[in-house]
């Protein structure tokens, strides 16, 4: 049902950090079966049910998820309540047990805290989101509520991965070569997303150690995750969610 970053358990009594799979809800194809996305045209009770087994299953209510419909910009909030908003993909939070949570099918989760000043972010990062920065305008945002980049932990979660990513010379031109490979046909460009959002948290201050990237890829693992790009555009939606405890 979800996997945890590496360093999770050491801070277990801190925090909670998770992502979701797609296995243990009660959704039918496409949207089998752990949907946990509110804006899909998946049954809202199927959505609902998903949302409450995952929430159970990690010891805390769905009524205390805060998150937002994502717009694919660089917009962040910070939030001191559960509940819902729209336009922002990006959240700071510094209220123990409100869960801030980002929607993904292929697109980057970035979670992050400072367990000592007690501070969480998450970050919702596509290609327009990575190229406006929107991991290290997290960071930044969690600064201002007292978070040191010495002092935090990160995940980049499961996302689509570099092999699997062909675009345009469109989007690859808002883009450092660092972070592009040749693509299959001419004027077509692989774009690693992965390393892009890990490189903005070691450029705002984190040491290396500090920041856990998934193994996993939403499109070579589309088994256990759910893929925009592999469902041809139609399917559920996972969640990677923190909070403080």
């Amino acid at each position: 049902m979800y996997r945890l970053p590496a360093w999770a358990a050491e801070l277990s009594s801190v925090v909670l950090a998770v992502e979701s799979t797609r296995h243990g809800g009660i959704s039918p194809p496409p949207y089998d079966s752990l949907n946990l996305g509110l804006y899909t045209d998946d049954h809202p009770f199927h959505v609902a049910e998903n949302r409450r087994r995952f929430c159970k299953e990690l010891g805390f209510r769905a009524e205390q998820l805060a998150g937002a419909r994502q717009v694919h910009g660089a917009e962040i909030l910070e939030v001191t309540t559960d509940g819902q908003w729209d336009g922002y993909d990006a959240f700071v939070c510094r209220q123990a047990g409100v869960f801030i949570s980002v929607s993904v099918a292929d697109c980057v989760p970035v979670l992050l805290v400072d367990p000592v000043a007690r501070v969480v972010g998450a970050a919702h990062a596509g290609w327009k989101g990575t190229q406006a920065a929107i991991a290290y305008k997290t960071l930044q945002a969690m600064q201002v509520l007292g978070a040191e980049p010495a002092r935090m932990w990160a995940y980049v979660g499961t996302c689509i991965d570099v092999d699997n990513y062909e675009v345009g010379s469109a989007v690859a031109d808002a883009f450092s070569p660092t972070y592009l490979q040749t693509g299959r046909s001419p004027g077509k460009y692989l774009l690693d997303l992965k390393l892009a959002n890990r490189d903005q948290l070691l450029q705002g201050g984190l040491p290396p150690g500090q920041v856990d990237c998934s193994p996993f890829s939403t499109v070579s693992h589309v088994e256990d995750h759910f893929s925009h790009r592999a469902s041809g555009g139609v399917t559920g939606r996972a969640m990677a969610v923190i909070g403080l405890l």
